[in-house]
């Protein structure tokens, strides 16, 4: 698949080497980010990925967004083309199930917890995504353990509404407003390095914390 060029992360922006232990790297703040983009193709913030033991993380930091709960996913291709941001793809779903952790033939691997803008639209936010890596290559991985960023590459996008967890195939979530891509399929060879941990962590389809605006969302 294809990548943007404007918005792909190389290799190194995306992370620092993994030069040794899995436990090396600094915090995932001090991670190199890549944009995140809104419809009208402008900068709204930024995301940050790492992986750790409790598996791929990523750090959300935005502004300038619609106050309220939104739905949010990793979808399946690693390119982010405004406005509508097809381009994306579907949700991420290497086993083939349906969508939503409320669904019974559900959920995809890139299904998350619904996050919150805070009232001044800003969004800060940890989000563990269990039984992944981005990149399982130079790691002993237990089986099962699934690579985000596989051959298509790999991207995160922000709905306009909540994801009601249960609706295929994405949870009635309403549009794609922002993007970030998080790997292209020229990415998929490295090892990225474990992040420490932060002080708001969380679990696809568990409680995620604003971290900007104290709101809590289920």
């Amino acid at each position: 698949m294809r990548a943007s060029t404007a918005l792909t992360l190389t290799t190194a922006a995306l992370m620092a080497c993994a030069c040794g232990r899995q436990n090396d790297a600094g915090p995932l703040s001090e991670a190199p980010a890549v944009p995140l983009v809104n419809a009208s193709g402008k900068v709204i913030g930024e995301v940050r990925g790492g992986d750790s033991d409790k598996g791929a993380t990523l750090l959300i930091d935005a502004h300038g967004l619609q106050p309220g709960v939104h739905g949010i996913h990793i979808h399946d291709v690693g390119l982010c083309e405004p406005p509508d941001f097809k381009s994306a793809g579907p949700h991420w779903n290497p086993t083939g199930r349906q969508h939503g952790g409320e669904n019974p033939q559900g959920s995809h691997m890139g299904d998350l917890q619904n996050v919150t803008v805070g009232k001044d639209g800003r969004l800060r936010v940890q989000i563990v995504v269990p039984g992944t890596y981005l990149k399982t290559a130079g790691r002993n991985v237990k089986p099962g353990t699934l690579q985000i960023l596989d051959a298509n590459g790999a991207s995160l996008v922000l709905h306009a509404k909540p994801d009601d967890y249960k609706t295929d195939p994405s949870g009635n979530s309403g549009a794609r407003v922002a993007c970030a891509v998080l790997g292209s399929p020229d990415e998929a060879a490295q090892p990225t390095p474990a992040p420490a941990a932060a002080a708001n962590t969380v679990a696809a389809n568990s409680v995620v914390t604003n971290q900007a605006a104290g709101n809590t969302a289920r």
